[in-house]
């Protein structure tokens, strides 16, 4: 498995300060994270430093967004090796109706689905909705 310093060199990724906290912080949470979770972690950051680390994390394929039908942005590490390729890398999320995290499924990935001539597909989401494991217990 990859450092986070390596990951980010071998994704392009200049390593800065707040490069390397965003990532150790997101690569730690075992649930997707807002914009607001992060920021609520390193209060004295730039909102906007903040975003712009995460959209250039998702435009080097290192972390995903989730639209888990909340109304806000979620955002979790990918896979070691994931490119968000539509065709091998999407999975499954997981989304508690009770205390509100929602997870990856990583483990379980969303079929290849074939759209009728004419349509091209951009992106796929698929949520699941219920009481995870821990609200279940």
């Amino acid at each position: 498995m990859k450092t986070i310093e390596e990951l980010l060199e071998s994704k392009g990724i200049r390593i800065t300060a707040m490069r390397l906290l965003i990532s150790k912080f997101l690569a730690e949470k075992k649930m997707a994270v807002t914009l607001s979770d992060i920021e609520n972690a390193f209060a004295k950051a730039d909102r906007t430093t903040l975003y712009r680390t995460l959209k250039t994390f998702e435009e080097k394929a290192i972390v995903h967004q989730i639209d888990d039908g909340t109304g806000i942005t979620k955002y979790a590490m990918c896979e070691e090796g994931c490119n968000c390729e539509m065709e091998r890398d999407l999975h499954l999320h997981f989304h508690c109706n009770n205390c509100g995290e929602t997870v990856c499924l990583t483990e379980h990935k969303i079929p290849q689905i074939k759209v009728p001539d004419g349509f091209v597909s951009e992106n796929v989401n698929l949520v699941i909705k219920g009481i995870c494991d821990k609200c279940s217990a």
